[in-house]
């Protein structure tokens, strides 16, 4: 073979380990974005929609994977999660007779838990996106609790304060996020003797 052959093979040979590469690198970003959108769920399309583009979003959720694998999380001993649920159970009972209390006291013990559990304790959107790495199912929950909490610290729901059964809701929200973080879920007999006003169903 001349050397204008031996040129023309060595060109289709880079053409070719490029193409491959390029295969390669796509089938990873590939798998990539399917293992966040199955890992974070409705988080990961919450995200896109939050900074406009699909790249910065896994960007963030890949930072976010990394900073909660350098926390310290636990589970609590049985004593402590015995405590939380007994705090729950007190918090609940209460929310006949004064339900914008509780709702902040729901926030409280929340923040507690997460403490406990060994998460930092920073602003929200810091602790909601911590959350949505272990526990995306439930982070929802916590974005709707804390949105119906803030508009009941300031009045502004409408023209007037949240409504009892909005308060009712982020009760219900807080719970559904306390009982993951808690790692227990509330038995059928629980669930009968609740209030009827913060029935989970």
């Amino acid at each position: 073979m001349d050397i204008h052959g031996n040129s023309v093979v060595l060109i289709i040979g880079v053409l070719v380990a490029a193409l491959i590469a390029i295969a390669a690198t796509f089938l990873y970003r590939k798998r990539q974005s399917q293992r966040l959108r199955d890992r974070f769920g409705a988080e990961y399309g919450r995200t896109v929609d939050q900074l406009g583009s699909r790249a910065k979003a896994e960007a963030e959720l890949k930072a976010r994977e990394l900073r909660v694998k350098g926390l310290a999380i636990v589970a609590l001993p049985p004593a402590e999660a015995a405590r939380f649920s007994k705090a729950w159970g007190e918090l609940q009972s209460s929310f006949v007779d004064d339900p914008k209390a509780v709702v902040v006291k729901a926030d409280q013990l929340v923040r507690e838990l997460l403490l406990k559990r060994g998460y930092p304790i920073a602003d929200f959107e810091h602790r909601a996106a911590d959350i949505s790495v272990d526990h995306p199912g439930v982070v929802l929950h916590y974005r709707a609790a804390q949105a119906i909490t803030v508009r009941s610290e300031r009045g502004e729901a409408g023209s007037d304060d949240p409504s009892t059964e909005e308060l009712r809701k982020a009760v219900v929200h807080y719970r559904a996020l306390f009982d993951e973080l808690l790692e227990t879920k509330p038995s059928q007999s629980e669930r009968a003797e609740a209030p009827a006003t913060l029935a989970v169903r």
